[in-house]
């Protein structure tokens, strides 16, 4: 079995030649409606290969969530198996976004559907849920370091009710976020250019700077577009550790579909503006 370059320099690579962009695949109703499709799996099959038509080879990632194929069953999961076979293929790094979260054998079988090699499922990368603990996600954390793949631990959310869990303070004064963020600094220590084990934090979150946001991996961050947060709004959350930041934007540029010259355009927008508000800092 051939084994892959580490997801961080992959994505390294990635974000330097195409700039650091990450474009959700999110299927869900209202989004089919407006393109002028039914809310069935016709429709499902139509969205996403027009997404994965116009944008996979050249944007960074795409990131399908699972959730808005899943509603179909098992037919719906076959088209997000298509999807992100597709877009690996062509050359476009896949993130799935389950936000998958258990312990010992079962969050071992969750990571084999995703990270294993040759899986149906297999993608770059997986959002992971540590509130369980972070110590529950080891069995996902060895099967990603074995097949190349990666990570992204959900750590500052920009949910509001995401605060109940994420601030809490630990004994001896750090919060859950800060010791997510740590705990992955550790997994990532020495790694270069770039560690495979990121974290999600919203764009949308405003200062940072009471955290430390460096642990040497990638910084998935949604709210970019419909959310409002802006490209220039990621100088102000994320600091010296913006050149990491992959910003994922879903319907803001999925809103100019289906045809193919909008969704690209779109997302060249945004891929020029991030790259320019990184070079700023």
């Amino acid at each position: 079995m051939t084994v892959l370059e580490p997801f961080g320099a992959r994505l390294r690579r990635a974000m330097d030649e195409r700039g650091p962009l990450c474009v959700g695949i999110d299927p869900h109703a209202s989004l089919l409606l407006d393109w002028g499709l039914n809310d069935d799996i016709a429709g499902l099959e139509r969205f996403s290969r027009t997404v994965v038509e116009a944008l996979a080879g050249r944007v960074a990632v795409m990131k399908p969530q699972s959730a808005f194929f899943e509603r179909f069953g098992s037919r719906g999961v076959a088209v997000l198996e298509k999807t992100v076979q597709e877009a690996r293929e062509a050359g476009t790094l896949v993130v799935m976004d389950a936000k998958r979260g258990d312990i010992g054998s079962t969050m071992a079988a969750y990571a084999a559907a995703f990270l294993e090699k040759g899986a149906p499922l297999f993608s770059d990368a997986l959002t992971v849920s540590p509130y369980l603990g972070y110590g529950s996600l080891k069995p996902a954390v060895d099967l990603a370091r074995e097949s190349g793949a990666g990570l992204f631990v959900l750590a500052l959310t920009s949910n509001p009710e995401g605060g109940e869990v994420q601030h809490a303070v630990r004994e001896g004064g750090l919060n859950v976020g800060a010791t997510m963020l740590a705990s992955l600094a550790a997994e990532n220590a020495g790694e270069r250019p770039m560690g495979s084990f990121g974290a999600v934090v919203g764009a949308t979150l405003g200062d940072l700077s009471s955290y430390d946001l460096d642990i040497n991996g990638p910084l998935l961050a949604p709210g970019v577009g419909a959310q409002g947060a802006t490209p220039a709004d990621l100088r102000e959350v994320f600091g010296a550790a913006l050149r990491n930041v992959v910003p994922n934007i879903s319907r803001g540029v999925l809103r100019h579909g289906p045809e193919l010259v909008a969704l690209r355009d779109a997302s060249d927008r945004f891929a020029d503006e991030i790259r320019a508000a990184v070079a700023a800092t």
